[in-house]
C-alpha cells in the first residue's frame, strides 16, 4: 500500500474516535470533573498531572508538556510511526484508511459534494421566504408556534411543489446535476432524466460535527406519503452516525450537562422554541453505538425520550441494550417515557417549557430501568422468579465498563434477589479472572517520551504577546474566527506568534468547528504544536467575557500595524527637507508626528 493519506480523512477519523476510549483503553482513567486523569504515562510522577479533554479531544501533561490527539499518544505510548498509529486509530473505528493515488480525488469531490449541499440549504431558505407558493408552509411553522429565531437558527426551508425546482436552480450543467444527484437531492426516472427529491416540504437541514449541512429531513404539506423525507446515504452522510440538533445544541449551550434526544426534527426545534436548547434526534432510526459515542463526547448525561405504549417501551429497551456499554464511571442514561398521545413538541406546547424540563430532571435512571424491564412479567415474591431476575440481569451488569457503577449494581441485584454479593455468578472475563480476554491489550506501560522543556511559570506567563494571547482565545473557542481580519490585513502586522495565528485562521476558516485534536494533529511534532497545546490547556478566567478580550486584542493588533504605516510613512517625509514639502505633505507629517507621538 502507498501513497499520502487524505488529510480529509484523517480530520474525519479524529472526529469518529473518543480520545478518552484510546487512552483508557491504555493506562486507564479517572473522572476528574469534566475531564479525565492520570498518572503520566511518559514520565514518572505520583500524583497525577496527566489530563484528558472528552469535549475537545486532546490531552496534555501539566508536568512534562506532552499533548496531542488521539493519534499522537499512538505515536508516542506504542512507539508507532504517524502512517502506523492512524491504521491501528482507524482499525478501531472499523474504517480503512485510503491512500492518495488509490482513489480519484477524494477530498476534493467530497468539498464539492460539501458545496453543493450548502447551496441547496441556502436556496430552500430563500424559497421560505420568497417562493409565492410558502405561504402555506410560513403559517404552518407559525401555526406550530417557531418563532423567526428559532426558524433562522436551524436554518428551516421551503421545497416549493414541482418536478424541477432545484435542478432548474442549481442544475445548469451537466457536472452540477452529478452532484446533486450524488448528494441525493436529485432522483433519475426510468428514462434516466433527473427531478427533484423533495418537493412541497418544509426543509429541516441536517449539520454534522462541524456544522457542515450534510443532508435534509423534508416534512410534507400536503397528504402525500411518506410523511417525513430523509436524504439517502452519501459520501458525507451516515444516518447511523448523525444526529439532528447536536451541533446547534452545542451552539447553544456551551456546556452540555445533558442532552435529551428525541425522535423527530419538530420535537427539536419546538423544544429548543420553548428555551431546552440541550436536544438532539435520531432521523428515526434505531439508536446506534456511533451516536451514543458521539453524544458521550459532549456530556455526562443522556436522557432518552419514548412514548410511554408498548412501542416506546421496546424501543427504551433497544436502546437500554445499546447505553450499557457506554457506562463508564461518571457517566449516566436515564429514560423518559411521556403520557399516552403525546410527544415533545405536543407536550412542551401544552405544559411549557419549564414544567418539561422538570420532567426530564425526573426521568427514570438506567439502574432503575434495568430492573423494570426484565421484572417485568416475573413474579419476584417466588425463589425461581428471583433466579430468572438474576439470570436476565448479571449479564447485562457485566456489560458495563465503570468499574464502581457495576459492583453497585451488582449489589443492588443481590439486595433485590436476596442474597450476597459474593453468591452470584460473575461472567467470564470479568474483573476476578485471571485467564487474559482474547484480543486484550496488554497492561499498560510507562513509554518515554521525547523530552520536553517546560518552563515552571503559569501558561498565562507565558503568553505575553497580542498574538499569542489571541491563538489561546481562538483554541478555546475557533467561532471566533469571525472576528479575525482577512490573511492580507495579518500579514502587515509585526508581531510574535503572528504566523501561527494566521495559520491557525487559515484552518479554522476552512473547517470552523474542528476539534482541539483535529487542530493539534496540523502540527505534530513541531515547537508550534507543543506551543498550542500549552496554550489549549489554560483555563479561561470563569465569567470572562471571551469575545469582548479577542476583539479588543484583534483592535490592538491592527492599531499596531496602522501605527507601524505612520511610522514609515513619517520617516519618509522627514528624508524630504521641510521646505521641499508640498502643503499636503506638511499637514500629513504634521499629523502623523502627532500620531506616532501618542
Amino acid at each position: 500500500m502507498s501513497g499520502r493519506i487524505p488529510q480529509p480523512f484523517i480530520d474525519d477519523l479524529l472526529e469518529r474516535v473518543d480520545i478518552v476510549d484510546v487512552i483508557d483503553a491504555r493506562i486507564g482513567l479517572r473522572k476528574s470533573g469534566r475531564n479525565y486523569s492520570a498518572l503520566c504515562p511518559f514520565h514518572s510522577e505520583k500524583s497525577p498531572s496527566f489530563s484528558v479533554n472528552p469535549e475537545r479531544q486532546f490531552y496534555y501533561c501539566f508536568g512534562c508538556g506532552a499533548g496531542g490527539n488521539a493519534i499522537g499518544f499512538l505515536m508516542e505510548y506504542e512507539r508507532l510511526d504517524f502512517p502506523a498509529a492512524v491504521e491501528k486509530l482507524a482499525a478501531l473505528a472499523g474504517v480503512e484508511v485510503p491512500h492518495e493515488g488509490m482513489t480519484a480525488r477524494p477530498s476534493t469531490r467530497q468539498m464539492e459534494l460539501a458545496a453543493c449541499i450548502d447551496a441547496a440549504a441556502k436556496w430552500f431558505c430563500k424559497q421560505l421566504a420568497v417562493h409565492p407558493q410558502a405561504t402555506e408552509a410560513r403559517q404552518y411553522l407559525t401555526k406550530r408556534g417557531l418563532g423567526a429565531e428559532t426558524i433562522t437558527r436551524f436554518s428551516i426551508g421551503f421545497a416549493p411543489p414541482g418536478w424541477e425546482n432545484l435542478l432548474g436552480a442549481l442544475g445548469a450543467s451537466e457536472p452540477d446535476r452529478k452532484l446533486l444527484l450524488e448528494a441525493g437531492l436529485l432522483v433519475t426516472r426510468n428514462d434516466g432524466s433527473p427531478y427533484d427529491r423533495f418537493r412541497h416540504r418544509i426543509m429541516f437541514p441536517i449539520r454534522d460535527n462541524r456544522g457542515r449541512t450534510v443532508a435534509f429531513g423534508g416534512r410534507v404539506l400536503d397528504d402525500e406519503k411518506p410523511k417525513y423525507l430523509n436524504s439517502p446515504e452519501t459520501a458525507l452522510f451516515h444516518k447511523g452516525q448523525e444526529l439532528y440538533g447536536l451541533f446547534e445544541a452545542r451552539q447553544a449551550v456551551r456546556q452540555l450537562d445533558s442532552v435529551l434526544v428525541v425522535e423527530g426534527y419538530m420535537d427539536v426545534v419546538m423544544l429548543a422554541q420553548h428555551g431546552i436548547g440541550n436536544v438532539s434526534g435520531t432521523l428515526g432510526t434505531a439508536l446506534t453505538s456511533a451516536h451514543l459515542q458521539r453524544l458521550y463526547r459532549y456530556t455526562p448525561r443522556v436522557v432518552f425520550c419514548f412514548d410511554g405504549d408498548d412501542a416506546g417501551r421496546r424501543a427504551a429497551a433497544r436502546a437500554l441494550d445499546a447505553a450499557l456499554a457506554f457506562m463508564q464511571d461518571g457517566r449516566q442514561a436515564a429514560f423518559l417515557f411521556l403520557p399516552e398521545g403525546e410527544d415533545p413538541d405536543s407536550l412542551v406546547r401544552r405544559v411549557g417549557g419549564e414544567a418539561f424540563r422538570d420532567l426530564v430532571a425526573a426521568a427514570t435512571p438506567l439502574s432503575e430501568f434495568l430492573f423494570e424491564h426484565h421484572a417485568n412479567g416475573i413474579d419476584l415474591a417466588t425463589m425461581d422468579g428471583r433466579a430468572a431476575l438474576s439470570k436476565a440481569v448479571l449479564p447485562c451488569i457485566e456489560r458495563i465498563p465503570g468499574t464502581v457503577f457495576r459492583e453497585l449494581m451488582r449489589n443492588a441485584l443481590a439486595q433485590c434477589i436476596g442474597v450476597t454479593t459474593e453468591q452470584l455468578p460473575r461472567a467470564a472475563g470479568t474483573a476476578e479472572s485471571s485467564t487474559p480476554v482474547p484480543g486484550e491489550l496488554p497492561p499498560p506501560r510507562i513509554a518515554p517520551a521525547r523530552q520536553r522543556t517546560m518552563p515552571h511559570q503559569s501558561a498565562r506567563q507565558q503568553v505575553p504577546g497580542l498574538a499569542r494571547n489571541a491563538i489561546r482565545l481562538l483554541l478555546q473557542n475557533p467561532a471566533l474566527i469571525i472576528h479575525v481580519p482577512d490573511d492580507e490585513r495579518l500579514a502587515a502586522l509585526e508581531e510574535a506568534d503572528l504566523p501561527l495565528l494566521r495559520q491557525l485562521a487559515a484552518r479554522l476558516r476552512v473547517s470552523p468547528q474542528p476539534t482541539l485534536g483535529v487542530v493539534l494533529g496540523y502540527w505534530y511534532d513541531t515547537p508550534e504544536g507543543e506551543l498550542l497545546a500549552r496554550l489549549a490547556a489554560d483555563n479561561l478566567v470563569p465569567g470572562a467575557d471571551i469575545e469582548r478580550e479577542f476583539c479588543d486584542l484583534m483592535a490592538h493588533l491592527q492599531q499596531r500595524g496602522t501605527r507601524r504605516d505612520a511610522t514609515q510613512r513619517l520617516r519618509e517625509l522627514e528624508r524630504i527637507p521641510f521646505g521641499q514639502l508640498s502643503p499636503i505633505q506638511k499637514s500629513q507629517y504634521l499629523e502623523l508626528l502627532k500620531a506616532t507621538k501618542k
